[in-house]
């Protein structure tokens, strides 16, 4: 099968289902089918093109999740813009972003107008402003740019071509912007769409932002693929949710591994999952394996872990929606047959399986970062994309990750990643986050420190929590000591904020 762009993606979808749901908005009760989804894209690429935006112009989407958010997306793309995804809980630092991106459109949420409106008056070169929730002031109003109905100018856009600026986490340092190609992507998530056994039968639901990469490859390129029903959400709510799924069939859901918490709590609470729900995918943060075995055990869902950078624009390694054997339970399924990884040593030679190394992934990575032409050499070297992320492959090529070489924690010279201690005080009822960093020590160099978030009806001690970690995994691998803190910080992608805990706890 060709791959060439996203709208390429939409009008094979269209032309097969063209009655068929394509995106059903949950917050507002909103659907459309794939033909009604192809002409909104024809009426945003028109609109957008009569505004001066040409091939190779970046259009700022700063948004929650909806139905305008996904047509605004393809009508970016149809033009050969590229879309710059700005997440709102990153709002603070909306300046950072524009100046960095110099988008020549800002597409914004009615509830961002404020500041959208401290943005328009530093005058940072955006030149048109749209509010997806009506005119105001000096935005344009979506709706009625729809509305006019103009025709979009036939503009060549090739596999090659840039589509989407998705910006890393940040949990690491400044947010960089990673730019993927149409094709890359496009071939990526046909890939997960092949694994996970969708089909257009399947009902879907994410309710991680579209501003991330991990909505993207996980819920909506791979259900445009199979012109399945994508379901999309802005607000979390348990309960909610769960009753929606249950209401409308939901088959595969996205999610972090704290919503399929959430989720998991949910169902046990009312006795039983939502009664379609067959498959769920995780990304954003590792998985614990407790989470993992209570959903395949108690209700008979896979969760399928993923493993995936804002760099790529899919996964690296991705389950299958099977009963793995006792052996690799636990791990992350074998890489994608899209793009090349080895697990390599620091001078980037392939390990023994079984060995760990920092992973390298070669073909079908991004073109490069945005404006940082240094970035972007220090990681990809020889034609190789170094992610930063330590691993070990088995015999049959499944992976274990093991963390991020910047977490790494050196105890009288033995590296040890946090992995496992974070997933022993996960263990521990009355956790419900965990995460676990370097301290500095005078006499081991540094020591592991353990920092939990307990849920809000339990109680325990710092010692016992230390204790719990002993028994689970022997004094030595343990961390050194425990603290329990009123709030864990995260970031915008559902991550635990490992460098503010740093600026807090690592000294």
């Amino acid at each position: 099968m060709e791959f060439t762009t996203f709208n390429d993606m939409l009008r094979r979808a269209a032309w097969r289902k063209p009655e068929h749901e394509f995106i059903h908005w949950s917050d507002r009760q909103r659907s459309i089918t794939y033909a009604d989804g192809e002409k909104l894209a024809e009426r945003a690429a028109g609109a957008l093109a009569e505004l001066g935006v040409k091939k190779g112009d970046r259009v700022g989407l700063f948004a929650h999740n909806g139905l305008d958010y996904v047509i605004a997306m393809f009508g970016i793309w149809k033009i050969g813009a590229i879309s710059a995804h700005i997440s709102v809980l990153q709002k603070d630092n909306l300046a950072y972003f524009i100046k960095d991106s110099l988008p020549k459109v800002l597409i914004y949420t009615g509830d961002m107008h404020g500041v959208i409106t401290d943005i328009h008056s530093k005058k940072l070169g955006v030149e048109h402003f749209i509010s997806f929730d009506g005119h105001r002031d000096f935005a344009r109003g979506w709706s009625g740019l729809l509305d006019a109905d103009l025709k979009p100018p036939e503009v060549k856009v090739s596999d090659l071509d840039a589509a989407h600026l998705s910006y890393t986490s940040g949990s690491s340092g400044p947010p960089k912007g990673a730019l993927l190609a149409h094709g890359y992507t496009a071939r990526a998530t046909h890939t997960i769409a092949e694994r996970l056994n969708l089909s257009s039968a399947d009902v879907s639901l994410g309710v991680t932002s579209l501003s991330s990469s991990f909505h993207l490859v996980a819920n909506l390129l791979p259900g445009v693929h199979r012109a399945m029903s994508i379901g999309v959400r802005k607000d979390w709510d348990p309960q909610a949710v769960w009753q929606e799924m249950d209401a409308r069939g939901v088959t595969f859901f996205a999610g972090n591994p704290l919503v399929l918490g959430d989720l998991l709590s949910v169902s046990r609470n009312i006795g039983r999952k939502p009664h379609a729900l067959t498959r769920c995918i995780s990304g954003g943060a590792p998985l614990p394996p407790d989470l993992k075995l209570a959903f395949y055990e108690e209700f008979d869902v896979h969760i399928i872990e993923s493993f995936g950078q804002s760099e790529l624009g899919g996964f690296v390694a991705l389950g299958y929606p099977r009963r793995e054997p006792d052996k690799r339970f636990y791990a992350i399924g074998p890489g994608l047959p899209d793009r090349e990884t080895i697990v390599a040593d620091e001078q980037g030679r392939e390990v023994p399986v079984g060995q760990p190394g920092e992973l390298l992934i070669r073909n079908n990575v991004m073109i490069g970062y945005w404006n940082m032409p240094e970035k972007t050499e220090s990681v990809i070297r020889d034609g190789w994309l170094h992610t930063g992320d330590m691993g070990m492959m088995d015999e049959e090529g499944y992976f274990t990750l093991l963390g991020r070489w910047s977490e790494r924690i050196i105890v009288c010279g033995r590296v040890v990643f946090p992995r496992y201690m974070e997933e022993a005080l996960l263990k521990h009822p009355a956790v419900h986050y965990a995460g676990v960093i370097a301290r500095p020590n005078q006499e081991m160099g540094e020591v592991p420190l353990g920092i939990v978030e307990l849920h809000s009806d339990q109680a325990v001690t710092s010692q016992e929590l230390l204790v719990h970690c002993q028994a689970i995994l022997g004094v030595k691998d343990a961390p050194y000591e425990v603290l329990i803190i009123e709030k864990m910080p995260m970031t915008p992608t559902g991550k635990i904020g490992k460098q503010e805990l740093i600026r807090l706890f690592g000294h």
